[in-house]
């Protein structure tokens, strides 16, 4: 049985290529080596990016949120990204540091397209830099600085196939495990998960700066 699933298996560049045929014309028109104009204004309006990573270990990605345009275009080659505090696992911050290449996947609210930013990355925690971040009086722990490579958007077709945007399609939040739930079935009863879950508000309004 495995050797016949092997066997399906497409293993080479040409033969993946000859399967989906060529790109379009405007799918390689909308790939820059900057943040054009147009690109500016996705980013000004997205409160909510995944950033991607990776290290010899492997490879990661990290949701990251804030008020719409918390990513900075500094210059057109150039993105500034505050890292909130958060669990402490700092996995994209390590991967960062072990492998600076890094992408950046924009949401914006109700649209159907999204941007994809590529590009290299280092973590700044030069004073002025931070200053910039403040929020309610407080730093974030450092700035990831990201020099772009590359940068396109993503037409709408995933987002219209997920109906992603739609009200309607919101699920009840008791059809998941609580956060407490997981944590205690994960951790083998050694979490609270009843007391973690009714100190998780408090504790998300007082850390989430």
């Amino acid at each position: 049985m495995s050797q016949q699933k092997d066997s399906y298996l497409v293993a080479d560049i040409s033969e993946l290529e000859h399967l989906y045929g060529a790109p379009s014309q405007p799918s390689l028109a909308k790939e820059v080596d900057f943040i054009h104009t147009v690109y500016s204004k996705f980013i000004a309006l997205s409160p909510f990016i995944v950033l991607a990573t990776g290290s010899r270990d492997g490879l990661d990605t990290s949701p990251r949120g804030d008020a719409a345009g918390f990513v900075v275009v500094e210059d057109k080659k150039t993105l500034l990204i505050p890292d909130r505090p958060g669990n402490n696992r700092i996995d994209s911050l390590r991967n960062i540091i072990d492998n600076p290449q890094v992408a950046v996947f924009f949401l914006v609210p109700g649209a159907g397209e999204s941007l994809r930013v590529n590009g290299r990355a280092s973590i700044s925690v030069n004073p002025d830099l931070l200053a910039r971040f403040v929020i309610n009086g407080k730093l974030p722990r450092s700035v990831i600085v990201v020099n772009v490579d590359t940068a396109f958007f993503q037409c709408s077709k995933a987002i219209v196939r997920s109906d992603l945007w739609n009200p309607e399609k919101r699920i009840d939040r008791t059809e998941l495990p609580s956060t407490g739930t997981m944590l205690a079935e994960l951790s083998k009863g050694s979490i609270d998960g009843v007391a973690y879950d009714q100190a998780m508000p408090k504790r998300i309004s007082e850390t989430l700066y």
